[in-house]
């Protein structure tokens, strides 16, 4: 049986190739779509290269600038944050709102707190507000350098193995996440996704307006649990927090339309699907 969100993500790539580009000796990989409108930049989290996040792309590539990242294979925070910097330079992206989820989420923070100057608009989803517990955790507890790939490959299958077991309903993307597992990203990638959040220096203080500062969140995350989701909120005191009633840890894959309104009204487009409210915590 065809997997229709892995043929959906495939459509989407086969017209909107990868680029790569070279910044500090690193190669990052991004999708670039769109032409007029504001400027969006997307981080993924540890599983997903730029194109998982097709649905929002497809929707919003009329009407608005966006480039989708895909992590190099050496560096870490500090240095990832510096290289988008020069990319949104190298891009002409002078001003953008930057979103990022969960690996990209602490990213995306420490970008905004260091170069001000070009994040307009943060964009924190399911994410962490601090790494200083995480060396303790598997996956993050082995020797990311040396144990062997299929041990840290077998560490994620049987994780996604529950949420299958638990939530049959979204069996295609536990396939799709397996294949960006067990390939699609490739070893030296990955290693370096769970070493950057394994080392991750503590985040310096956000100076921005809290108008411009929002979070995601979903209830059922497993990843994130709801003490982390609160502390993330107290840090970065958004003035709106979107949570997701169910989705799992990827919001934008299980829940499209939603998170597409979402997106639509932090870049001040019209929205095209549900409204989120007007409270400043917003759950749908």
């Amino acid at each position: 049986m065809t997997n229709q969100l892995i043929a959906a993500r495939d459509r989407f790539t086969a017209a909107h190739p990868e680029q790569r580009m070279t910044v500090s000796g690193r190669e990052w990989g991004y999708v670039r779509a769109g032409e007029v409108g504001p400027a969006l930049l997307l981080i993924p989290g540890t599983l997903g290269r730029g194109d998982i996040f097709w649905h929002q792309i497809e929707a919003l590539r009329n009407r608005a600038r966006i480039v989708a990242l895909t992590y190099p294979r050496s560096g870490g925070i500090a240095e990832w944050a510096a290289d988008l910097a020069e990319l949104c330079g190298e891009l002409g992206l002078d001003r953008v709102t930057v979103l990022g989820s969960s690996l990209g989420g602490y990213l995306a923070q420490y970008f905004a707190a260091t170069y001000p100057e070009i994040a307009e608009r943060l964009i924190a989803a399911n994410t962490l507000h601090s790494a200083s517990d995480v060396a303790a955790r598997p996956p993050y507890s082995s020797d990311l350098d040396n144990a062997p790939i299929d041990e840290l490959r077998a560490g994620f299958g049987r994780g996604l193995g529950l949420w299958r077991e638990s939530h049959p309903e979204q069996a295609e993307l536990v396939d799709l996440l397996m294949a960006e597992v067990n390939g699609r990203i490739p070893e030296p990638e990955l290693r370096t996704r769970l070493n950057a959040l394994k080392h991750a220096p503590e985040l310096p203080p956000v100076e921005m307006p809290r108008e411009r500062i929002a979070t995601i969140e979903t209830t059922d995350d497993p990843l994130i649990p709801e003490t982390m989701r609160r502390a993330v909120r107290a840090r970065l005191e958004p003035s709106i927090a979107y949570r997701f009633e169910w989705g799992g840890h990827f919001p934008y894959v299980t829940r499209p339309g939603l998170y597409l309104s979402l997106l639509e009204e932090q870049l001040g487009l019209p929205v095209t699907g549900e409204d989120w409210g007007e409270e400043e915590l917003r759950t749908r």
